[in-house]
């Protein structure tokens, strides 16, 4: 999900020796899970990237919501809320159906046909191995897309984590930065996967904690289930599903549920799962995880109507609303933790984007370069450093590009989950489920989505049809254009026929 940049530019917070204990603690026990997964599982690139395929349903199901919810289901969803009402929850309602239909329609599929596919570890690799491309155009384009967005998008959430250390702590914004970089630098450069999945899992424990007990004590201290009554009292279009927003506004907000079957850090997660049998547990797991962190999060921006009305609270910020009511209603070494829960909102999703962008640099074009695979078993350690030198080379230019802010970047990588969701959405879904695909519709479609939607931002400004969120024509177009150009091509090889069929047999045993 987007991570807020410039969330934190009027947040005021008192702190005090707790909480600086608190996130000491929190960034201890960082680098702790990091140390431990550099013992455990970074012998291979497959340790390195997947963490040997071995992780468990709860570790993959938590994993895959931390890195995908960001800072924006704590601090963007709870102030959209406080400022419109329920109308702003139909996104937090379009990506639970989506969340759930990725795990429904993807999970199990590509958990197995990645294995198939001559053990593919990352989406670039799976593509060329599922459509026997043997140009490598699909691999070098997805790969390009991947590095490019990825590398901005990171830059962004660089760019919260220092923002947040400078308004919280008082800090200077480039030591923020450094110091928010350097953890995540640090766990996922030495711990790969598996560093970032069990970092994710404990990051995931700390937001939904957070996200319930926020809620809860503020109706506590309120006036108990009457604080809805005073919400409507107060304002009474809060309380309105409909008011304030269009169809084309709900309609655009649910699809930001298509975005999850073409986002690479996400859907990665199923991939590294111990088996999929395991799948079914990690979705009940999951969507459980999010829904209840959602509905926190939604019932924090009502209520903190009430709350700000009550303490005669000045915010300055709408996004701000859960830092304010934290730091208001708990201890300091309390306060410490739910600014760690934001920071691990932040985090969870940059260590993400850092390592599948550094597959794609180290699978899908230094090995290409050179002319290995997976199957060169003697250069496993000189892969293994390849990885984590792109995670350093990554890091250090998303640093460079946060050194100094540009909001013209940050809205631009708010696009990037209806690019990647346009481009690599419709080829994920039609790679399990149409054995007619080819390497041509692949290339179509990953072109047209990432077009379509640059296209309709640009002309957003026009009203009309362009109000509709970019990926709805993008996934759509993406969709038509892959079935149509694989038609009028040559069909794939037997082999690639072949897995596929291996691949339904494996899921209906």
């Amino acid at each position: 999900m987007l991570i807020l940049g410039n969330t934190f530019k009027n947040v005021k917070v008192e702190t005090s020796w707790e909480t600086y204990v608190m996130i000491a603690v929190y960034f201890t026990i960082l680098l702790a899970i990091g140390f431990y997964a550099y013992k455990r599982s970074t012998s291979t690139l497959d340790e390195y990237m997947l963490g040997g395929r071995d992780l468990g349903a709860l570790v993959t199901a938590l994993s895959a919501g931390a890195s995908d919810m960001s800072g924006w289901m704590i601090m963007g969803l709870p102030g959209s809320v406080y400022s419109i009402g329920l109308s702003a929850t139909w996104i937090a309602i379009g990506l639970t159906i989506g969340a759930w239909l990725n795990y429904v329609l993807v999970a199990s599929h590509l958990r197995i046909y990645t294995e198939l596919s001559d053990n593919a570890i990352t989406l670039p690799d799976f593509f060329e191995k599922r459509l026997s491309d043997n140009t490598r155009i699909v691999k070098i384009i997805s790969g390009l897309v991947i590095v490019i967005f990825f590398t901005l998008y990171t830059h962004s959430g660089m760019v919260a984590g220092g923002v947040l250390f400078n308004s919280a702590f008082g800090l200077n914004y480039h030591v923020g930065l450094i110091l928010a970089a350097s953890i995540v630098i640090l766990y996922t450069l030495f711990g790969g996967y598996l560093a970032v999945s069990l970092t994710d899992f404990f990051q995931g424990v700390i937001m939904i904690l957070a996200l319930v007990l926020v809620p809860i004590v503020a109706i506590l201290k309120l006036n108990g289930l009457d604080t809805f009554s005073e919400v409507g009292r107060l304002t009474p279009t809060s309380l309105d599903w409909f008011k304030g927003t269009t169809t084309v506004g709900i309609i655009s907000l649910l699809a930001w549920g298509l975005g999850y079957f073409g986002q690479p850090h996400i859907i990665v997660r199923f991939m590294s799962i111990k088996t999929h049998k395991l799948m079914p547990r990690a979705r009940r797991i999951g969507i459980s995880w999010m829904a209840i962190s959602l509905i926190g999060a939604c019932i924090t921006g009502l209520i903190g109507i009430v709350f700000v009305e009550e303490n005669n609270v000045k915010v300055d910020n709408p996004e701000t609303i859960f830092i304010v009511m934290s730091q208001f209603l708990f201890h300091p070494l309390i306060g410490g933790f739910f600014l760690a829960a934001i920071l691990a909102a932040i985090m969870s999703t940059i260590s993400s984007q850092l390592l599948v962008t550094s597959s794609a640099l180290t699978q899908d074009f230094y090995m290409l370069l050179r002319g290995k695979t997976l199957q060169d078993k003697e250069h496993e350690k000189e892969f293994v450093l390849v990885g984590r030198i792109s995670v350093l080379i990554v890091s250090l230019i998303a640093m460079y590009i946060a050194w100094h802010p540009n909001d013209t970047i940050l809205n631009l990588v708010g696009n990037a989950w209806a690019g990647f969701g346009a481009a690599f959405g419709p080829l994920v879904l039609l790679s399990l489920y149409w054995k007619r695909l080819t390497k041509y519709g692949a290339i179509a479609g990953i072109v047209s989505g990432s077009l379509i939607v640059i296209f309709w931002i640009l002309m957003k400004e026009h009203g009309g049809i362009f109000e509709f969120y970019e990926i709805i024509p993008g996934f759509i177009m993406s969709m038509i254009l892959t079935i149509i150009v694989s038609l009028f091509t040559n069909p794939p090889e037997e082999k690639t026929v072949n897995n596929f069929d291996e691949m339904v047999k494996i899921l209906k045993n």
